[in-house]
């Protein structure tokens, strides 16, 4: 089923006033015709749908109608367009953005509602619609189904994962408190703060916790946080109310700041039966704004107790290790050699290596001169000058290569005989082989070796 357009729906709300006498002036006209008329009478279609609207306008001013919510359409201008219907059949209906600014809950297809409206005739196309004025959900109050419409969205985008929760500091120093600075949660705190750790500096943000205003109060309060230094933990909240007393705590633009927030957030909203977006998207939910405050700090008592404990640990674990290492000094000591002992045994022990070495190296010079000496007797034997000086001589010739065969030489060729004592030289005459025969008789040449 096609919608009214927005050019239509405006028209409708910019003209509903001032057609609204041009419409009862032409259904009073349509109405005296009929009255008058003693034969049928025709009309114009703009006096016929004027004559409809005035009587629905004038029978019907304002009814209440129960269905379930149809093509629904939020339009970019603000406009909500959608139908009612039931088992048996259906009908238009615009909600002006004026009117539906005020809804606590988003409507949706499918969804029971009873809208409180007027109805109306749309007289350019002759079609009636209802102009809705207020919505409310069945079963689910507006505000309850707001509250589950948030908290589903929220947790569908991951804000009330339980990895995104920062811890708090175990000994915070600064804390800010965002409340009302008339309110017992703010005194109900602050007694907590100062009986359990009253070194703790403590600022407070005023806000609204209550009414139209107080959800920018707060994001405002939550705003300043970032011109103040070291804070380490923040605790908002209030007492406890009914959902609407709560229902500041309940705002999707103060949740997502609070979940961006680098520092933690503790939730202290109402008592522990109440329940609020801001517990959700928190770091840390409360039961009550007393709970947050002993959650935040811990009992001085309690610390200093805890102290003690660890003092008698630390003095405890200092005196074992103590006795430890005095054993084990004792242990060293008991090994140690005077120095001058250890010196006396090194000394001797150098004195005898020393002399060690001293054997070595003479036994090993005499062994290699030994064999020398023997090296010496080998060569000795081996030396011609040692046949040399038994009777015999060698002979070279005039090249100086030594004589051993008479076919090296000729008759009359002059050659160096080395005796023992010195060398003579000779001219060899004949060659007289073994058997006596002369060979290769010649006369001396008289040549002499230069």
């Amino acid at each position: 089923m096609s919608q009214l357009s927005f050019e239509d729906a405006k028209s409708a709300e910019d003209a509903k006033s001032t057609k609204s006498t041009e419409s009862t002036e032409s259904g009073k006209d349509c109405k005296s015709q009929m009255a008058s008329a003693k034969e049928p009478t025709s009309f114009s279609v703009s006096s016929l749908n004027a004559y409809i609207r005035s009587l629905l306008e004038a029978d019907l001013p304002s009814l209440y109608v129960k269905g379930e919510i149809s093509n629904f359409v939020a339009h970019s201008s603000g406009h909500h367009y959608f139908s009612l219907k039931d088992s048996k059949s259906q009908i238009r209906v615009v909600m002006f953005r004026g009117y539906n600014s005020k809804l606590k809950f988003k409507p949706k297809d499918g969804m029971e509602v009873l809208v409180k409206a007027k109805l109306s005739v749309y007289e350019p196309r002759g079609t009636y619609q209802l102009f809705c004025e207020s919505m409310e959900p069945q079963g689910l109050g507006a505000l309850q189904l707001a509250f589950e419409q948030l908290k589903n969205q929220l947790r569908s985008e991951g804000l009330f994962l339980q990895k995104n929760k920062k811890p708090l500091p175990p000994y915070p120093q600064h804390v800010v408190l965002i409340t009302s600075p008339t309110g017992a949660a703010l005194q109900d705190m602050l007694n907590v703060l100062r009986r359990r750790a009253r070194n703790i500096k403590v600022t407070l943000i005023p806000a609204l916790v209550q009414g139209d205003k107080a959800p920018a109060s707060l994001r405002k309060a939550f705003s300043q946080i970032q011109f103040l230094k070291n804070v380490d933990v923040v605790i908002m909240g209030r007492g406890g109310g009914s959902l609407e007393d709560l229902w500041a705590f309940n705002n999707e633009d103060l949740a997502r700041e609070v979940f961006a927030s680098p520092i933690p957030v503790i939730s202290a909203v109402g008592h522990e039966v109440d329940f609020s977006i801001l517990d959700f998207v928190s770091d840390l939910r409360a039961a009550t704004p007393s709970a947050a405050a002993e959650l935040v700090v811990k009992n001085s008592l309690e610390l200093l107790e805890k102290i003690n404990f660890f003092k008698l640990q630390l003095i405890k674990n200092f005196q074992s290790i103590l006795q430890y290492k005095k054993e084990k000094l004792l242990q060293l000591e008991s090994k140690l050699i005077n120095p001058q002992t250890s010196f006396q045994q090194a000394s001797l022990r150098c004195d005898e290596l020393r002399h060690r070495l001293d054997l070595l190296i003479k036994n090993l010079l005499k062994t290699q001169k030994q064999k020398i000496n023997n090296f010496n007797s080998i060569l000795d034997s081996l030396s011609p000058l040692k046949v040399v000086s038994r009777g015999y001589s060698l002979l070279t010739d005039s090249r100086g290569d030594l004589v051993k065969k008479t076919s090296q030489v000729k008759k009359g060729d002059l050659l160096l005989a080395q005796l023992s004592d010195s060398s003579l030289q000779v001219e060899v005459k004949k060659i007289i082989k073994p058997s006596g025969k002369k060979i290769n008789e010649q006369k001396p040449s008289g040549k002499k070796i230069k």
